[in-house]
């Protein structure tokens, strides 16, 4: 008689939710996920950006109030990005100690302490009146060194008033060097800078460009930006980063680069961001909104995708209070 042996069935471990929970190889943390937030100078209350349901501009009183409400949520952090009222060629409200952005990093450091980690854009873009991510030589293009000279100081500006963290999204040569140098000149040792290491030239930050009125007025940032057909060269940017000190790096855009994220995170032995762009959220609004997909379910499947794939932090305009709630409820 032919010996019987017992088969191994694989749904057997999928047949409840606890069950599924039990055993889920890749999780979801408040803690993992970073809340960008956008505060606009000049403006009684609060902005919304049509390209991006629930999204709005705030104001700093309203900035406060939001921020306050993911920090009790569980957010890992927040990222601010400013829009001021002037802009010039040089983006000189970038590093103005009375800019936008400085006031709402002062306010909030006072507000929420060490309860979340403050983190700031440190870019030109949002601040130049060409909407280029430097200043521009007399023919047009991005002059690469005296950027990282508004860079550095940019980087200072936000550490004085309370940044625990600069994240610079230029794509400029030696961005991150420069702003080391600059933040350890000043006294901002422990100021930690989150590297844009990965930024492609993507289609995909359309609605962001909205809500930060950062649209370049001529041209686009191909140049500056990586090439999104070329992966090898995302590991030359990211280690050229880490080498000149970056504390954590960045891929951006994420779902559509989740091979890259993957080479990055087994490439490296510091933290990995993954930025859930604005087009990746304007679609799934989008489609939501015409009742061709599940928000909800779409949503945490998106964000599980990019975990899965070797990000450690993940910057996602969901990370909203009633987001990070739902998270901790199902714990």
């Amino acid at each position: 008689m032919t010996a019987r042996f017992p088969v191994a069935r694989p749904r057997r471990l999928r047949r409840t939710r606890a069950m599924r929970r039990l055993v889920a190889e890749t999780r979801l943390d408040p803690a993992s996920l970073i809340l960008p937030m956008f505060v606009k100078e000049g403006i009684a209350e609060p902005q919304p950006i049509p390209s991006m349901p629930r999204v709005v501009q705030h104001t700093l009183d309203t900035l406060r109030a939001a921020a306050q409400e993911a920090v009790e949520a569980g957010v890992g952090g927040l990222m601010l990005f400013g829009v001021p009222a002037r802009k010039d060629g040089r983006g000189s409200a970038a590093d103005d100690p009375d800019g936008i952005v400085q006031q709402a990093l002062r306010k909030l450091s006072a507000d929420l302490g060490d309860a979340t980690v403050l983190m700031a854009d440190l870019c030109l873009d949002e601040y130049t009146d060409h909407g280029h991510c430097g200043v521009l030589t007399p023919s047009g293009e991005v002059d690469n060194d005296r950027t990282l000279e508004r860079y550095a100081s940019i980087a200072v500006a936000q550490a004085e008033a309370g940044a625990q963290v600069v994240a610079p999204s230029g794509m400029m040569d030696g961005q991150v060097a420069a702003i080391r140098s600059a933040l350890d000149e000043a006294g901002h040792r422990e100021t930690a800078i989150l590297a844009y290491s990965a930024k492609y030239a993507s289609a995909y930050y359309g609605p962001f460009r909205d809500a930060a009125e950062c649209a370049p007025q001529f041209g686009d940032r191909s140049a500056y930006q990586q090439d999104p057909p070329n992966a090898a060269e995302s590991l030359r940017e990211v280690m050229l980063d880490v080498d000149e000190g970056a504390d954590m790096v960045m891929v951006k855009p994420a779902g559509p680069y989740l091979d890259i994220v993957r080479r990055v995170r087994d490439a490296v032995d510091v933290p990995v961001a993954a930025y859930q762009v604005s087009g990746e959220y304007a679609m799934i609004e989008a489609a939501a909104a015409q009742g061709w997909l599940d928000r909800d379910r779409i949503v945490m499947e998106s964000l599980i995708g990019i975990r899965r794939a070797g990000a450690d932090l993940i910057l996602t305009y969901y990370a909203t209070p009633e987001f990070l709630r739902s998270l901790r409820s199902r714990d």
